[in-house]
């Protein structure tokens, strides 16, 4: 097994209409023995800002709080919040520096940048992006993420609809991965709002 697959993890962001959403499972395992079910895998940064982060779960934690110090590092300095593609670029290099000896992360940004444009973008464990228009996913469902979320995907979707869709492609997605589950995390992220919910899916 490798060691991105160790916890388990499915997350996905999707754009739509000026609004994003990101979304992922809550299931923290020990290989197949399930040890929460209420584990947070998506961090906010600022209002318009998160990131997901799957793979050890332990490493995730350790890189969330870096890049946390780091954006509020930035923040003294500019006094101002970090842009979405600035963000990426911080955890690009943060984790190419670390690339002998990396984290066990696979990164998910989504954000709003200007003029309520939404971004979003994944890279592997040392910080090689993958920028995207309409969705990114990332885990170990992300192989039944990546149909799901093509069949389902329409642009310019309005912030419910997206909802929606984010949903049923996470939770279809993770029926089809034992490593994945336990219902879902989803935020969606307008312009004026950030509305966060819980999905409720099969609990075996």
């Amino acid at each position: 097994m490798s060691i991105f697959e160790y916890n388990g993890s499915a997350l996905a962001a999707m754009v739509g209409k000026n609004c994003f959403a990101i979304a992922s499972d809550r299931r923290l395992g020990v290989q197949l023995q399930t040890v929460a079910t209420d584990f947070q895998k998506i961090c906010n940064i600022h209002d318009k800002l998160f990131i997901g982060l799957a793979g050890l779960a332990t490493d995730a934690q350790t890189l969330y709080q870096r890049l946390v110090f780091r954006h509020k590092l930035y923040q003294l300095r500019e006094e101002r919040d970090m842009k979405p593609e600035t963000f990426a670029s911080l955890v690009s290099a943060v984790l190419y520096e670390k690339r002998f000896g990396p984290y066990f992360c696979q990164p998910v940004i989504a954000g709003l940048g200007d003029g309520d444009k939404p971004f979003i973008c994944t890279m592997d464990s040392i910080g090689a992006k993958e920028l995207a228009k309409d969705f990114v996913v990332a885990g170990t469902a992300s192989e039944s993420l990546y149909g799901a979320c093509e069949s389902m995907f329409k642009p310019d979707m309005e912030p419910e609809e997206l909802f929606e869709t984010i949903s049923q492609a996470l939770i279809s997605s993770v029926d089809r991965d034992c490593l994945s589950g336990w219902g879902g995390h989803v935020y969606l992220v307008t312009p004026t709002e950030v509305t966060e919910r819980i999905l409720k899916g099969r609990m075996d």
